[in-house]
């Protein structure tokens, strides 16, 4: 990455390394744009790197478990899994480098006759959205994926989900940005933004001052506080999440593998391990009364108990395995469950996308964004996403 210092000019200054960061960078840089992508880390060092890996295209627990109105407001980000479910399986022709994307099919599992139903619900909410999905009663379950266990009484089954490699996408996004002309500054947050007549100056960490036609806000987590920088508040907040990684085994696991009732979600590497996460909490630290972002969330051991629980019980092959890594990492949702892509309220010319699930939509996101930027007519109606919907938030 380089180390120079930053063009004092550029048409759009993007903030954040990460996979939505990199990715709008890539976008924009392809499209003949002059791009400064600033990282107050390393690329990819944040909840980006951080992950699972999991492409979910099946609408989430953390989605369905409020019942059936919560359900159908998740729904609306439909149009954007659909989306995503193409861009990743041609991501990897499309950078040359290899992601380690898979996209050999997703179960969502149920337990009782209670998260039976709620399947139910789900798939049709979702067929009727376009998604492919099936019910699967657990005999065909088990005929399609044996290393299930005795309990499972049904399932949705997605054939497009999968897992990609959290380690390699937004380097490989990074590179092919900056073979493309792209400058990417590392350990070089923005310090300061204000609105000007050409569009936005910002102060860098480093003390460097740049004017830029445009910005792009893909922080994760710290997106919200980028936006409060350019006068607008959003209702982002940071969440701590849990993971987890097996010792390597033989091919055990062969999809993805989630929960109607509990929070999980299950995947084997290519090098055999086990990667078990789905929404686990961990402890937020906080300074004055705010989140400190700076520190990573300390792991709670009633969640790694819990995820663990709900993995054995769902693959009882899982609960011989021994854990070799336990770690948590930050991720941003917003207050109404769907993502914010789109203009800034009351900041013109500054541009967000958070929220929802960041990794599996990530290239939709950037996507999308990189069009808004340049001005180009959106693929699909994203207007449901607009960051003005919060507008009122925001007084001056």
């Amino acid at each position: 990455m380089s180390s120079r210092p930053s063009a004092s000019v550029v048409d759009t200054l993007v903030i954040g390394g990460g996979l939505l960061g990199s990715a709008v960078a890539y976008y924009l840089a392809q499209a003949g744009s002059r791009v400064l992508l600033a990282e107050k880390g390393q690329i990819n060092r944040q909840a980006s790197g951080q992950n699972a890996g999991s492409l979910h295209f099946q609408l989430e627990y953390r989605m369905i478990e409020n019942g059936l109105e919560a359900a159908r407001k998740a729904a609306e980000a439909m149009p954007l899994h659909l989306h995503a479910q193409q861009a990743w399986a041609g991501l990897e022709q499309e950078l040359g480098s290899p992601l380690g994307v898979v996209q050999h099919g997703g179960f969502m599992v149920a337990e009782t006759a209670e998260q039976v139903e709620r399947l139910g619900r789900k798939v049709a909410l979702e067929q009727s959205s376009g998604l492919v999905t099936e019910l699967l009663d657990g005999a065909e379950v088990r005929r399609r994926a044996p290393y299930l266990g005795p309990s499972i009484l049904a399932a949705a089954f997605c054939p497009t989900e999968g897992k990609a490699d959290p380690r390699h996408c937004s380097l490989a996004y990074a590179n092919a940005a900056a073979r493309l002309g792209a400058e990417l500054r590392t350990a070089c947050g923005v310090a300061a933004l204000a609105k000007a007549a050409h569009g936005w100056n910002a102060t860098l960490g480093d003390g460097a001052s740049v004017r830029a036609s445009t910005i792009v806000i893909a922080a994760g987590a710290w997106s919200g506080r980028v936006a409060q920088m350019a006068g607008s508040v959003l209702p982002v907040s940071p969440v701590g999440l849990t993971m987890t990684a097996t010792a390597r085994s033989a091919p055990l696991v062969s999809h993805l593998v989630q929960h109607a009732g509990r929070r999980l979600s299950m995947k084997q590497t290519r090098e055999g391990n086990v990667l078990i996460g789905g929404g686990w909490p961990a402890r937020l630290h906080q300074e004055h009364g705010l989140v400190d972002l700076e520190r990573k969330p300390d792991l709670l051991l009633s969640s790694l108990a819990g995820n663990m629980a709900a993995a054995a019980a769902v693959v009882p092959g899982v609960a011989h395995l021994p854990v070799l890594r336990v770690w948590t990492g930050m991720t941003a949702l917003v207050a109404d469950q769907l993502p914010l892509i789109g203009e800034v309220p009351r900041a013109p010319g500054a541009f967000i996308a958070t929220g929802g699930s960041a990794f599996t939509l990530g290239p939709t996101y950037a996507r999308v964004l990189a069009d808004k930027v340049l001005g180009k007519p959106p693929a699909f109606d994203v207007g449901r996403y607009d960051p003005n919907r919060f507008a009122s938030l925001t007084f001056v």
